[in-house]
């Protein structure tokens, strides 16, 4: 097994660049391209708090879609609660199909669609979220104790009985854990959108940076760090309250 590990990386370092050597000789210049971006330039630290407050609403957005979305997928994909194995498969594929594009390449096919604007960044955040979400809750769904489920089924329970209470109760720590970390991410995430024209403060980043303006770029950085500080510390106590 270690063998072929080290052959796999071994393989993996073809064409690929990789080098200790750049590496050490472009630390010098990495900070000395770093001292440009000091002092932090807040002039326009309104119009800034603005756009990040705005790529927040648009990962709020993105998440809730995305969680309504994820919630009848991920039943249908799991393996003890999909009714069939076909609507199994399909639905399995449907979430692979959904998370595997990048929320920047389908930001860019929903701006062409919808136009510019934050709408297209939301579609964007929420269709890589639900298949993200759907995959994790289908294997939390997968894991419960299928005791609770037969108990509920014996007393005769319908379907949607057992979902809401066999099911669901097992599965809420989970799947609140799940959606809070995908806010935190698509928090982050959203932050790049707008340099398609997909909203939020991306297109600030992109402006600045084009236009040399390091210090202004540099305040804009802080300002999303700062930002994404605040949404981890909030969704941590979040989950320990409902978890």
């Amino acid at each position: 097994m270690w063998i072929g590990i080290v052959l796999v990386l071994a393989w993996a370092t073809i064409d690929t660049d990789l080098s200790l050597v750049k590496l050490a000789s472009g630390i010098g210049n990495f900070a000395q391209f770093l001292t440009e971006f000091f002092p932090p330039n807040f002039q326009r630290w309104a119009t800034y708090l603005e756009q990040v407050l705005l790529t927040v609403k648009m990962a709020m957005w993105g998440t809730v879609l995305a969680f309504i979305a994820a919630v009848p997928l991920s039943v249908l994909a799991a393996k003890n609660t999909s009714p069939h194995p076909v609507i199994y498969q399909v639905t399995r594929r449907i979430s692979d199909l959904l998370r595997g594009l990048n929320e920047f390449v389908l930001a860019l096919l929903f701006v062409a669609a919808v136009g510019l604007g934050p709408f297209p960044g939301i579609l964007a955040l929420a269709v890589h979220t639900t298949g993200i979400l759907a995959k994790l809750f289908s294997e939390g769904i997968e894991i419960i104790d299928t005791g609770q489920v037969e108990a509920v089924r014996a007393s005769g329970g319908s379907s949607l009985q057992v979902f809401t209470h066999a099911v669901w109760p097992q599965v809420v720590p989970h799947v609140v854990s799940m959606t809070l970390y995908r806010f935190e991410s698509n928090v982050r995430g959203a932050t790049v959108l707008g340099i398609v024209g997909a909203g939020g403060i991306g297109f600030y980043i992109t402006e600045a940076i084009r236009g040399f303006d390091f210090r202004a770029a540099s305040a804009i950085i802080l300002l999303i760090l700062a930002t994404v500080f605040v949404v981890d510390f909030t969704s941590s106590k979040i989950r320990e309250r409902l978890t």
